[in-house]
C-alpha cells in the first residue's frame, strides 16, 4: 500500500516543475498521506482506507494543507519559478562537470606533489622546493576552480526543473552514485594489494627502506588515479544533490557505509591470510591475486543484485560506449595476441637429424668481432639461403612448416660448411601471418640451425626488425648475441660491432687447411628504409663502404697480394637494376649464367632509389668478385658486370607475397663452391629439382 501512496503523490505532483521547496514538501505530503492511511486503516478495510485518502485528499491544495502549507503554495509550486529549458540545463550542467573534472585532476596532482614533497624533505633533496612551489600552483588552480563552482551552485538553489531535467539529475544522480560505491572498492583493493606487493619485497626481500620509498612514490600513479576517480564522483555527486535531492538518500548512506567497512574488513583479513600462506607456499602473491579476483567477484555480485535497491536503473546499456570498449579491448587483445611467442613448429624442429657435412675449426677474435673458419679439406660450400619469412603464429603455422621443410631439403642436399642467410627471416608486420613477432622465429630457425649442426651466418632484411615488431632493432641484435657462437656453437653473429650504420656488419674469413686466406666473407647491413616514403629502400651508406674498403686493404696488406672477397646483403644495389637493363636490351657489357627476373615492379629490380659507391668501391678495388643479396622474391638471375657477379638469392619465402605459395619455379638455393686457390663455383639449386 506505501507504493500505491507513493504512486498517488507522484500523479499529483507529475506536472509540477521540480525544485528543492518541491522536493522537500513532496516527502512530507507522502509521510502524512501514510499517515492517514494507517488512520482511516482502523476504521475500514485497505480499499475503502486509500479511497478515504483519495476523496478527503484528491487536490495538490488539499495535500499542501494537510502538512501545514497554504493552499497559494500549491498554485505556486504548480507553476513554478524559474524553469529552465532543458537544452540550457545540461549544457550548464556539463561546464560544470568540466570544472570538476579540472579540480579533480589538480588534486590528484597535488597529492602527488605532496607525497613527493614529503620524499624530498626525507632525503634531504634540494628538489623539495620546486615541488612546493609547483605543489602551491596546482593548489591555487584547484581552489580557483572549486572557488567558481560552488558561487555558479548557490545560482542553482531557486532553479525548478521540468520533469525532463529531473530525469536527466536522478540519472546522473544514479551513475555518480553507484560509481562511489565501486570507487570505495577499487580504491582499498588497489592501495591494499600495492602496498603488500611493495612490503613484501622489502620484507622479506633484499630491497633497502631508501628502494621501498622510492617505488612507493614512483608508483603514486596508483593512489592519483582512484583520487582523481572519487574526487570526481563526489563533486558530480554533489551536484546533482544541489539540484535534486537523492531519492532514497538515506539507504544509500548505509550502502556506503556498508561497502567501506566490507572492503576494509576484507582486505585486513586477506592480508592476514597471505602472511599466513608463507608458511605453506613461497609464492604467496599468488594468493593475494587470487583474493583479488574473489573481491571483484563479490563486488560484481553486489552490483547485479543489493545494489537495485538504491539504483533508479541499476544497468544501462549504452551502445555507442560498448561498443567503442568492446573494439577497444578486441584490439588491445588482438594486439597482445599477435606479439606472442609461439614455438608450433617445434616438435618438428626437435625431429631433425643432423645434416652430414665436414667439421672444421671455427674461432673468433674478440676485439675484432671476426669469425675465422679454417677448413679441413680443399674445397669448402657454402649455401646462400635467402627471404625464409617464417611467421611464427598458429596461423602461419602450415606455411612456417613447407618454408622450414624447404630449407632442410636445401641442407640435406647441398651438405653445406656453412650457411648464409641474407635477410627476411621474420615477416612481422600483422598481414599474411597474423603476428607481430620477430622472436619467435629468429628462436625457431636458431633451434632448427642447431640440431641440423651447420654453422650459419645471418645478415638482416627490411622485415627483420619493423617498427611494430614486438623487438626493436637493438633488442633484436641482443637476441641473436644471446644464441650466437658461445651458446649455440653454429651461429657466427658477431658480439661486437664496427661503428658504423647498420644492425650488422661483419667479416668472416674463410681458410684453407694451410692457413692461407681463401675468401672474405663480408656480410654488410642493406639497411631497412629510408623514412621518406612508402617502402623508401634504404642503402649501403658511405661509413659502411669505408669500413669495407679498410678491411680489404688491411687482408691486402696482410696476405701480401689482392684477396679474393664475396659479399652478402639484402636490398640490391642500384647496379642491379643497371646490368638487367643492359642485359634486356642485348649489350655485350653484361654475360648471363642463369635464371630469370620476374619480379613484378615495372623495372623488375627494388633497388633504393639512393645510389650507394660500395660497387664502384669494389670495383677499384678489384678484391670482390661475387655479391649475393634477396628482396626480390621472384628473381633469381646471375649476371656479370664490370668484373663483379651479380646474383639473385632464390628465395625460400611461403608466406609474405599474396599466392607466393603457389608459385614454386623461384623457390631454392645457391651453392657456392670455394676451391684453394681462391676460384670458386656457383650453383642453383632449385628447390623444385631436388623434391620431385
Amino acid at each position: 500500500m506505501e507504493k500505491r501512496i507513493k504512486n498517488l503523490v507522484d500523479l499529483y505532483f507529475e506536472d509540477v516543475p521540480y525544485s528543492l521547496e518541491v522536493i522537500k514538501a513532496r516527502e512530507v505530503i507522502e509521510a502524512a498521506l501514510f499517515g492517514e492511511y494507517r488512520r482511516f486503516l482502523k476504521e475500514h478495510p485497505e480499499g475503502e482506507a486509500f479511497e478515504e485518502v483519495v476523496e478527503s485528499y484528491g487536490k495538490l491544495s488539499c495535500m499542501a494543507e494537510l502538512v501545514g502549507y497554504k493552499e497559494e503554495d500549491a498554485v505556486r509550486w504548480r507553476k513554478g519559478g524559474t524553469v529552465k529549458e532543458f537544452s540550457l540545463v545540461r549544457k550548464e550542467t556539463k561546464r560544470q562537470r568540466r570544472r570538476v573534472y579540472g579540480i579533480s585532476f589538480l588534486s590528484a596532482a597535488l597529492l602527488g606533489e605532496v607525497f613527493w614533497l614529503v620524499y624530498d624533505l626525507v632525503t634531504a633533496s634540494f628538489a623539495a622546493i620546486f615541488v612546493l612551489a609547483y605543489g602551491a600552483l596546482l593548489a591555487g588552480g584547484a581552489a580557483l576552480l572549486y572557488r567558481r563552482f560552488k558561487r555558479l551552485e548557490r545560482e542553482y538553489e531557486t532553479t525548478s526543473y521540468d520533469t525532463r531535467s529531473y530525469l536527466y539529475f536522478r540519472t546522473m544522480a544514479d551513475r555518480y552514485g553507484k560509481r562511489r560505491l565501486n570507487g570505495i572498492a577499487l580504491f582499498t583493493a588497489l592501495l591494499t594489494i600495492f602496498l603488500m606487493v611493495e612490503f613484501s619485497f622489502f620484507i622479506f626481500g633484499n630491497s633497502k627502506a631508501a628502494e621501498l620509498l622510492e617505488n612507493l612514490f614512483s608508483n603514486m600513479l596508483l593512489f592519483e588515479i582512484p583520487v582523481y576517480l572519487a574526487v570526481k564522483n563526489y563533486l558530480c555527486f554533489r551536484l546533482v544533490q544541489d539540484r535534486i535531492k537523492f531519492p532514497d538518500g538515506e539507504i544509500y548512506r548505509k550502502h556506503r557505509k556498508g561497502m567501506i567497512i566490507f572492503s576494509v574488513i576484507y582486505w585486513v583479513s586477506a592480508v592476514a591470510l597471505t602472511a599466513a600462506a608463507r608458511r605453506w607456499t613461497t609464492f604467496s602473491v599468488h594468493v593475494l591475486l587470487a583474493e583479488g579476483v574473489l573481491f571483484a567477484v563479490l563486488i560484481l555480485f553486489y552490483n547485479l543484485g543489493l545494489r537495485k535497491e538504491i539504483s533508479y536503473r541499476n544497468f544501462v546499456v549504452n551502445t555507442r560506449r560498448a561498443a567503442a570498449i568492446f573494439c577497444g579491448v578486441l584490439l588491445v587483445l588482438g594486439y597482445g595476441f599477435l606479439q606472442r611467442d609461439t614455438w608450433y613448429t617445434q616438435p618438428y624442429i626437435n625431429s631433425l637429424p643432423v645434416v652430414p657435412h665436414d667439421e672444421h675449426k671455427i674461432s673468433y677474435h674478440e676485439e675484432t668481432g671476426v669469425y675465422t673458419i679454417t677448413a679441413d679439406k680443399e674445397d669448402f660450400k657454402i649455401l646462400h639461403l635467402t627471404d625464409i619469412h617464417l611467421g611464427g603464429s598458429l596461423y602461419s603455422y602450415r606455411k612456417d612448416m613447407k618454408a622450414l621443410k624447404a630449407v632442410y631439403a636445401e641442407l640435406e642436399y647441398a651438405r653445406p660448411d656453412l650457411v648464409v642467410v641474407t635477410g627476411d627471416m621474420s615477416f612481422p608486420l600483422g598481414v599474411m601471418s597474423l603476428s607481430f613477432n620477430n622472436s619467435a622465429p629468429v628462436g625457431q630457425f636458431a633451434a632448427f640451425m642447431r640440431n641440423v649442426d651447420i654453422p650459419w651466418a645471418f645478415t638482416y632484411g627490411n622485415h627483420d626488425a619493423e617498427g611494430i615488431a614486438t623487438l626493436s632493432e637493438g633488442d633484436l641484435n641482443e637476441l641473436y648475441k644471446s644464441l650466437s657462437y658461445k651458446t649455440s656453437g653454429n651461429l657466427l653473429y658477431p658480439y661486437i660491432q664496427p661503428e658504423i650504420t647498420g644492425r650488422n656488419n661483419q667479416l668472416i674469413e674463410i681458410r684453407n687447411p694451410d692457413g692461407t686466406l681463401n675468401q672474405a666473407l663480408f656480410l654488410i647491413d642493406s639497411n631497412a628504409y629510408t623514412g621518406e616514403g612508402l617502402n623508401a629502400y634504404d642503402y649501403i651508406h658511405d661509413d659502411q663502404v669505408d669500413w669495407y674498403e679498410r678491411e680489404v686493404k688491411r687482408l691486402n696488406e696482410e696476405e701480401g697480394h689482392t684477396v679474393s672477397s664475396m659479399a652478402f646483403f639484402h636490398i640490391p644495389l642500384q647496379e642491379y637494376r643497371t646490368a638487367y637493363k643492359l642485359y634486356e636490351a642485348g649489350s655485350d657489357e653484361v654475360a648471363y649464367f642463369f635464371g630469370e627476373n620476374n619480379e613484378k615492379a615495372a623495372d623488375k629490380v627494388c633497388c633504393s632509389d639512393s645510389p650507394s659507391k660500395l660497387f664502384d668501391t669494389m670495383v677499384s678495388l678489384g678484391s670482390t668478385k661475387a655479391v649475393f643479396c634477396g628482396h626480390d622474391h621472384y628473381n633469381n638471375m646471375s649476371l656479370e658486370y664490370r668484373g663483379i657477379r651479380l646474383t639473385y638469392g632464390m628465395s625460400i619465402d611461403y608466406l609474405a607475397m599474396p599466392g607466393i605459395e603457389r608459385d614454386e619455379t623461384q623457390r631454392g638455393a645457391e651453392l657456392i663452391t670455394l676451391h684453394p686457390d681462391s676460384t670458386w663455383e656457383l650453383t642453383q639449386i632449385p628447390l623444385s629439382k631436388i623434391t620431385q
